[in-house]
């Protein structure tokens, strides 16, 4: 208990402040749709109405529920920032320690491809990638997945590279151990701080490009609600002073800076102790 009061108290305000967002909007997340008064689609009042009892945040352009539209929203917005993150992290990370263990042909394959794709500016790549293929919700994740799997790729590659050459993955590769253990017990153990920062960053980076894809019409399509696409579908309330497109607009807000509170927090922490290693 004493550990944990220590390492509680070690936290500052705006680690708490990150982690309590998080933990709302993971919550939104998973129970938002069950929670909802009405549903996504459901016409309930006049267009652009003001708030009233049972509409504490008034309705949108279609005269639907906003607080219901919100809720359904959290799933679909974070839901498909977490898939294309995990999905870009589960094809960058290992063909980036696969390509700094080996590194001959396979490496230089393997980087000159990921180049290739980077000099193409993300959103250009995504438009000609949605346009053709459509956008629905597989083709939107796994888009944004491999475009984002190639700056997963060079953190990988870049730090197990560094992790290869130490002297304690020397004696393991003279010692005989094989590829598959050097990855399990030498590179993955030491990679995983500054990939776990990564994923924070990168999460924040793919869900505010989804609300930006959905707020040019190519991102997630209706019948499905999501936060970038509820700020396209009512912006036009701001010319009439309504607060319609600020709702969803604030919450994709407090998702980012509740994810880069806690990162920052993360790393200031780890050099801290890195220092006091030293």
């Amino acid at each position: 208990m004493t550990a944990l009061t220590t390492r509680a108290a070690s936290v500052p305000l705006t680690g708490w402040i990150g982690m309590a967002l998080i933990a709302l909007n993971l919550f939104l997340f998973l129970f938002g749709p069950m929670l909802a008064p009405y549903g996504q689609e459901e016409i309930v009042g006049v267009p652009f109405d003001v708030p009233q009892p049972g509409h504490p945040l008034g309705f949108d352009q279609n005269g639907r529920d906003m607080l219901s539209r919100l809720l359904y929203g959290a799933r679909t917005s974070i839901g498909i920032s977490l898939a294309a993150v995990c999905l870009s992290f589960a094809i960058g990370v290992p063909l980036g320690i696969l390509a700094a263990i080996r590194g001959g042909w396979m490496d230089l394959v393997l980087s000159r491809l990921v180049d290739t794709v980077m000099s193409i500016p993300v959103l250009i790549s995504a438009l000609v990638v949605l346009q053709a293929l459509g956008s629905s919700l597989p083709v939107l994740i796994v888009t944004i997945a491999c475009l984002d799997s190639t700056r997963v790729f060079r953190l990988a590659r870049l730090v197990a590279q560094g992790i290869n050459v130490m002297e304690y993955a020397e004696v393991a590769r003279l010692r005989g151990e094989g590829l598959i253990w050097m990855i399990r017990r030498e590179i993955l153990p030491n990679v995983m701080p500054p990939l776990v920062a990564e994923f924070g960053m990168r999460f924040c980076f793919t869900f505010l490009f989804v609300a930006g894809l959905s707020f040019l019409g190519l991102g997630v399509q209706p019948p499905f609600a999501d936060w970038g696409g509820m700020v396209r579908d009512n912006q036009q309330g701001i010319l009439y002073g309504l607060y319609a497109p600020l709702f969803p607009a604030a919450a994709i807000a407090l998702v980012t800076i509740g994810v880069n509170l806690t990162v920052d927090w993360m790393l200031s922490g780890r050099t801290t102790v890195q220092g006091d290693n030293r």
